[in-house]
């Protein structure tokens, strides 16, 4: 059918625009600070922060505003009772459950990403106060309200991330990383919490038990179970998934902090060569341009199984995505960032050099998505958002006039692209490569810029702080209320699935857009 000419979508930014932009390494954790002295100062909260050096648009501000500080602080609290035994996944943005968190069971998945939101938080606190959205005269780590938040931060991190030490030992999943990493890592490098690195040890030895040596890969599922599909012997079958990659991480640090596991790294590398031949399809390069990727591009398979024999690829499909050969955009992001993340472990190009692929592919299906994806942007007439908010599959049909006017999204993929767009940036400025260091920035920034327009939950929440620097959490509109951050995430809606479920904040995208503000301020660039 014929769409009208979309509005004029806020100008993106070009690798012109960032070429000027600071290239300290992202991700190089700094000493904490040990400066704790306080000084008595009258307190009042608001969301004023320091001006980017970045020209992007205003609302990157959001990504420091109290707003996200107050809603990580009050789940916090108020779901402490759920612990050990479960932790937040989604907030759904209809039905009964509207607004609130639902809960999984503590061995899901995705229970570390919660305590890895507060950890990010905690970084702010200790090593970037004027980041908080509190209004300090001349910020300082010794403020009282710098101080309480602080001290609430650290109590509630460690109550968050106390279960998830007894997961180490676990080696009946391969996201253990995902499970471990994003607080226990933060843990060790900020507080100097040894339990945390040991943590993180055993937890690689666990999942280096699941590598099959003659596959030359980690097991990721032991079965599948869906509407219309069944695998379930691991005799006969190796399950490997693309989300696997972000999960290496774990294995690379480990190798880097013992000496009798530096074995692990050879393991992690062998799995990230074993998913370029498995998981990776090769597609047309679309765009023309110096700045452009002049490589190989690459879509993703979400779902390979293998003969755990010898290695060969049995069947490939999907178990989240649309279908088995298109592009699932969360898997795509994975690859991004797993990708990355593994270059700047090995050094080994062809590990950049698949990022870059896979990013390019990316975002060349979100910039050529069909014209439904923008819609009127009402704070700025005349311009749109929308056009860098991932489609949830960017394969799957838009065919009715329901998905026309609002089609489904994954927000999460958006802000998992985005971190691995600027991981990559770092690595070609350190190799010279500063025009496409630049597009990559400038894109990561776009999307996130989107995301922030697009799915941020317009129901804010805020400090309220007394002179005595105590601070309570409020609805910004009495009674109005979304616990959650980003809005339009996709956890599942493939239609075989035995849970399918879209429309809701998820708890990893929610920790992603809070660490891609971290890598902004860890790399000097805001």
């Amino acid at each position: 059918m014929e769409y009208p000419e979309p509005g004029l979508s806020p100008k993106p930014l070009s690798a012109s625009d960032m070429n000027s932009v600071s290239t300290s390494p992202l991700l190089e954790a700094e000493p904490a600070s040990s400066d704790t002295s306080v000084q008595s100062e009258p307190l009042l909260c608001n969301t004023k922060v320091p001006s980017s050096i970045l020209p992007v648009d205003h609302n990157i501000g959001e990504l420091y505003d109290q707003n996200i500080l107050a809603k990580l602080l009050r789940t916090a609290r108020q779901a402490e009772s759920h612990l050990p035994n479960k932790y937040p996944e989604v907030v759904p943005q209809n039905g009964p459950d509207m607004g609130r968190y639902q809960f999984r069971e503590a061995e899901f998945w995705t229970c570390g990403f919660f305590p890895g939101s507060l950890y990010s938080m905690l970084e702010r606190a200790i090593k970037y106060p004027q980041m908080l959205g509190l209004n300090d005269k001349g910020p300082s780590s010794g403020s009282p309200r710098v101080k309480h938040v602080r001290e609430q931060l650290l109590r509630l991190c460690k109550t968050w991330a106390e279960p998830l030490h007894s997961m180490a030992n676990r080696t009946d999943t391969h996201d253990i990383g995902f499970i471990i990493m994003p607080a226990l890592r933060l843990d060790w490098e900020l507080l100097g919490d040894s339990r945390s690195l040991d943590s993180i040890i055993r937890a690689a030895r666990s999942l280096a038990t699941r590598f099959v040596a003659p596959a030359k890969a980690i097991r990721s599922w032991d079965l599948i179970r869906k509407k219309d599909v069944e695998i379930t012997s691991m005799e006969d079958n190796l399950i490997l998934i693309i989300d696997s990659m972000c999960n290496l991480d774990l294995l690379y640090y480990a190798a880097a902090h013992s000496e009798p596991d530096r074995g692990l790294s050879e393991i992690a590398t062998q799995h990230a060569n074993t998913i370029l031949r498995t998981h990776l399809r090769p597609e047309k390069a679309e765009s023309v341009g110096d700045d452009v990727y002049q490589g190989q591009w690459y879509s993703t398979f979400h779902v390979a199984n293998l003969d755990p024999a010898s290695g060969s690829i049995k069947q490939r499909m999907t178990a989240q995505g649309f279908a088995d050969d298109s592009t699932w955009a969360r898997g795509q992001a994975w690859a991004i960032l797993g990708y990355a993340q593994t270059y700047m472990w090995t050094k080994d190009e062809k590990f950049l050099d698949a990022s870059c692929g896979c990013t390019e592919y990316f975002v060349h299906r979100l910039e050529n998505s069909d014209p439904c994806v923008e819609i009127p942007n009402h704070g700025a007439p005349g311009i749109t958002k929308g056009r860098y908010t991932p489609l949830w599959d960017f394969d799957a049909p838009i065919d009715d006039a329901t998905n026309q006017m609002n089609p489904l999204r994954d927000s999460s993929a958006g802000a998992i692209a985005a971190n691995g767009m600027l991981i990559a940036a770092q690595a070609l400025a350190a190799l010279g490569r500063d025009m496409l260091a630049g597009r990559f920035r400038a894109l990561a920034m776009n999307i996130i810029c989107d995301l922030l327009e697009f799915a941020l939950a317009p129901e804010r929440a805020m400090l309220v702080c007394s002179l005595a620097g105590h601070v309570q959490i409020q609805n910004v509109e009495p009674g109005v209320f979304f616990e959650g951050i980003l809005k339009y995430g996709t956890a599942n809606n493939n239609a075989n699935a035995r849970k399918r479920y879209a429309n809701h904040t998820l708890v990893y995208g929610d920790y992603y857009l809070v660490e891609f503000g971290n890598n902004l301020l860890r790399a000097g660039l805001i």
